[in-house]
């Protein structure tokens, strides 16, 4: 077995067994690994209609095939599950060293089914699986979990877990491995609170071979070098990590601010800059499993009230906590994030969704005898992040998300969100093609599915209008399927600033010995794409879903360099449809389903 390690660990967590399943070669010869394969193995044996905080939801952690390998930043793993927050496919994905270990232990992935009764956690070295009581572990935090798991087990060991959010079913509450590296998408962290799972350890004492071991060491070494000549993974990331972006959008007229109800320039961005947290409070950086790009962050504010030190924050969160708040206190926005990877929740879903809560009490649809908040509030900012994790006060609603929060006070449309998904960093008022990602993306709101930033703003691979539609809906079909296919073999997003389809097909062709051509690589990110799209059909979800807060439809931009634009949905998403071979109701055709080879 070459790339794929030909195993998959299945654990019933009722029943208390544990099995060995010979890897589905069809699968990984169609879905890769990894977002592909375990939506595949997820999709054949849920249903899309279930509760996702019930017994019957499963969760799969899968690798990549080069997860482990040589292969440029090939350190990816990937959690799937039905998302708790919106009810839609997640597949988040995760850094560090996690995935590699779980590969060195012999495992392509785990499937976990059913429900504990008591707190438990999963033990796995080599071919050597326990499942061990937890109830000591249940209420600790991420760090202390990690600790006294790796005490118990093996000092070496690799551990993903879930912290006080996850226990607590906050619906956005992620699975964090290696202490800062996270899922963190969808609430996955919940449905492993919910199935009384609170960690898996994973220690790894073999390796992964690969098929033709001169030809990938060739095309690795050639992506490598790409990678560490390009200005963006060779000089930018590595100095500033993902907060060079805050100058960059700002500077774009894209940087949201006030929950996206201002122009998206915000005055004092150089205060949670990059080039400010590199200059005030940067320890080192820091890459994961075969990174040359070490994006990033540790980072140490070292007295004060916000006193505190560990990675990050990166561009979303310090945006989240940031100018969405109108808050440019860069200590307090770290002391924010640092709280969200002890207690295991995603800060894009935290920040949106106080930001939306703070709108609706300055309008005063929520009264301040039941949440008082203000804009620029850093010691509120704090206080309910902690909050929301414990469910205390009202922090229990604000861990229920931005949409359920303005559902319930009569407002969604003040929730900025999309499939109820809060939003990341980008007013899509200034890149009609990331909007047009935010309304499609098969997990809502989210830019990592087909990052348009990259030629709308930085010009990559070539500088597109970033105020036009015209030839967005195919370029971003060709980034979304690209990106399928990248994080489905096991490697870092950031790798396609400076490479792309031949380097990523070629890694996997040489790794795994899987001769197609790269067209069919390719092909195989377009499978997984609309393998997605009919989970979430048959989950409920249609085509109104694919729509973006009216905010962002009908008020222009105040300000800025794209004053007076809205985002054209009307004009790109049919294009979209079309070339995507769906009807007009965004459902994929007989024909389409059948060219994938989609039962």
């Amino acid at each position: 077995m070459n790339g794929w390690m030909g195993k998959i660990l299945r654990v019933n967590l009722s029943k208390g067994t544990i099995d060995t399943e010979a890897l589905n070669m069809a699968y990984a010869q169609q879905y890769i690994g990894a977002r592909g394969l375990g939506t595949k193995y997820f999709m054949e044996e849920v249903d899309p209609k279930i509760d996702p905080l019930s017994p019957e939801n499963k969760i799969v952690f899968m690798t990549g095939p080069v997860t482990g390998t040589f292969a440029a930043s090939g350190g990816r793993y990937n959690v799937v599950t039905k998302g708790p927050l919106n009810g839609t496919i997640a597949a988040s994905n995760s850094g560090g060293t996690f995935g590699p270990e779980l590969k060195y232990a012999g495992w392509d992935g785990i499937i976990l089914e059913g429900k504990s009764e008591t707190p438990v956690y999963l033990w796995i070295y080599n071919d050597q699986v326990e499942i061990r009581p937890a109830e000591e572990l249940w209420g600790k935090d991420v760090f202390a979990t990690t600790d006294m798991v790796k005490e118990a087990t093996d000092e070496d060991a690799k551990v993903a877990c879930i912290g006080p959010a996850g226990e607590n079913l906050v619906k956005f509450a992620c699975i964090m491995n290696e202490y800062h590296r996270a899922a963190g998408r969808s609430g996955v962290g919940a449905v492993m609170g919910v199935k009384n799972l609170k960690a898996i350890a994973v220690r790894g004492t073999g390796g992964v071979t690969v098929a033709d071991a001169k030809g990938f060491l060739n095309v690795a070494i050639t992506a490598r070098k790409k990678l560490i000549e390009h200005p963006v993974t060779g000089q930018g990331l590595a100095a500033y990590g993902t907060n060079v972006l805050v100058n960059i959008l700002n500077e774009h007229g894209g940087l949201p601010v006030k929950n996206f109800s201002e122009a998206a320039v915000y005055p004092r961005a150089e205060q949670i800059s990059g080039e400010y947290q590199t200059e005030k409070y940067l320890v080192r950086n820091k890459g994961c499993f075969g990174c040359t790009i070490g994006c990033g962050r540790v980072t140490k504010i070292p007295q004060g009230r916000f006193k505190s030190s560990g990675e990050g924050p990166e561009y979303e969160s310090t945006w989240t906590f940031g100018s969405n708040l109108d808050i440019d206190d860069f200590e307090a926005i770290c002391k924010a994030n640092f709280l969200c990877n002890e207690l295991g929740m995603d800060p894009i879903t935290m920040g949106g969704t106080l930001a939306c809560a703070t709108e609706l009490v300055e309008k005063g649809i929520i009264p301040r005898t039941t949440a008082d908040l203000h804009w620029q509030d850093k010691t509120t900012l704090v206080e309910m992040v902690e909050k929301t994790a414990y469910r205390e006060g009202f922090g229990d609603q604000l861990a229920e998300g931005s949409y359920r929060l303005g559902e319930k006070y009569g407002h969604p449309e003040y929730s900025m969100s999309a499939k109820k998904q809060e939003l990341p960093a980008y007013d899509p008022r200034g890149q009609q093609g990331i909007g047009l990602e935010y309304a499609t993306s098969n997990r809502g709101g989210c830019h990592v599915r087909g990052y348009m930033t990259s030629p709308e703003v930085l010009g990559l691979p070539e500088k597109v209008d970033p105020d036009t539609t015209e030839g967005k809906p195919a370029l971003l079909k060709v980034f979304q399927d690209l990106t399928a296919l990248c994080d489905s073999a096991g490697i870092c997003l950031f790798t396609t600033f400076a490479i792309g389809l031949p380097e990523l097909a070629g890694q996997v062709r040489t790794a795994t010995g899987l001769d197609i051509s790269d067209e069919e690589y390719l092909l195989a990110g377009e499978r997984i794409w609309n393998l997605e799209r009919l989970f979430n059909l048959q989950a409920g979800l249609s085509a109104k879903d694919d729509t973006l807060p009216p905010r962002l439809l009908n008020e222009p931009m105040k300000a800025g360099p794209h004053e007076g634009n809205v985002v054209h949905l009307d004009v790109m998403l049919p294009e979209y449809y079309r070339l995507r071979g769906w009807d007009e109701n965004g459902v994929p055709t007989q024909d389409k389903l059948q060219q994938l080879g989609i039962d």
